[in-house]
């Protein structure tokens, strides 16, 4: 399909909005659309709350919103549609997002290769004049699009709304990660949490569900819901090896991910690893994989903001 105007910009991308699952459950919707730019609200919701007691926006929401307007500023870029993947994407959190408010990006793909296209971006909440966080993000052009060979996918009806994920071997004393009301956002998700063993860190479960589709022909999870669970990995990880769970919880400074490759409609598991903590600072990484942990579907890193009790 080829893009001649900006008509036919806009026609294109509420399409693609409207036919990704996840973008129509959380009421994603385009504000404008023109040659390499691209402006995307998500509503408030009180499944986006990350933290109830302050009443914020979980950092995960500004993250999948980010992900989303970033295609959408590829998309209307291209001269001639075609597949393209996100590559890694890096958010700057310079302040809190409150949760009853609309979010708006806007992203702008401000160079365009044979190969690569590279975009940029800024959050924000009406009323106010700063910026919430800031995205740069990298998309690989001409990615396949094909559906997986059926022999070595789960079965696409599992996206049907009945659809129950296949079972996934557990280890033992696995519970939700946080009390529910706490963070709706993690409710949202049904982050599941094992138990620690020892030294071990804990390890998260992201269980599977239709709306977290974000590309229904491969079929694939939503890249932005991969980094919502990475970032509340990192948050919990910090919150269970720090016994900060009565406390105030930590606050993402920045966050970026690598997606090493498409991940599957099935369960997903993370486990971070603490690579630097300091007196207000620590650093988490994280991997993110399905069916097999040595073939992670993608790798994560950031800062996180300690409570000062706990300085």
């Amino acid at each position: 399909m080829s893009l001649f105007n900006d008509t036919d910009r806009l026609q294109w991308v509420h399409a693609f909005i409207a036919g990704i699952p996840y973008a129509r459950a959380s009421n994603m919707h385009v504000t404008e659309a023109s040659q390499n730019h691209a402006i995307l609200a998500m509503p408030a919701h009180g499944n986006w709350t990350g933290d109830s007691e302050r009443q914020l926006t979980h950092p995960g929401v500004l993250t999948v919103l980010a992900d989303t307007a970033c295609g959408v500023a590829v998309g209307t870029a291209l001269d001639v549609m075609e597949p393209f993947a996100t590559l890694d994407l890096r958010m700057d959190y310079l302040r809190p997002a409150v949760a009853d408010r609309e979010l708006v990006c806007h992203a702008e793909c401000h160079r365009l290769s044979r190969s690569v296209a590279f975009v940029r971006g800024e959050i924000r909440q009406p009323g106010q004049d700063e910026v919430l966080a800031t995205v740069h993000a990298t998309f690989m052009r001409a990615t396949a699009s094909a559906r997986r060979d059926p022999s070595a996918a789960p079965n696409p009806a599992r996206l049907s709304p009945d659809a129950q994920p296949q079972p996934v071997a557990l280890p033992p004393t696995v519970t939700p990660a946080l009390k529910p009301g706490v963070s709706p956002y993690v409710d949202y998700l049904n982050v599941h949490q094992s138990a620690r063993q020892d030294d071990d860190a804990p390890l998260f479960r992201l269980p599977f569900k239709p709306e977290l589709i974000g590309n229904p022909v491969l079929p694939a999870l939503h890249g932005g819901v991969l980094a919502g669970f990475a970032e509340t990995a990192m948050v919990l990880h910090l919150v269970s090896t720090m016994g900060l769970s009565d406390g105030t919880p930590p606050r993402g400074v920045d966050f970026s991910i690598d997606y090493l490759r498409s991940a599957r409609p099935v369960d997903t598991f993370a486990q971070a690893t603490t690579i630097r903590q300091g007196s207000r600072v620590a650093l988490v990484q994280v991997t993110v994989w399905q069916e097999d942990q040595a073939k992670p579907v993608a790798t994560a890193r950031g800062h996180f903001l300690l409570p000062r009790d706990q300085a």
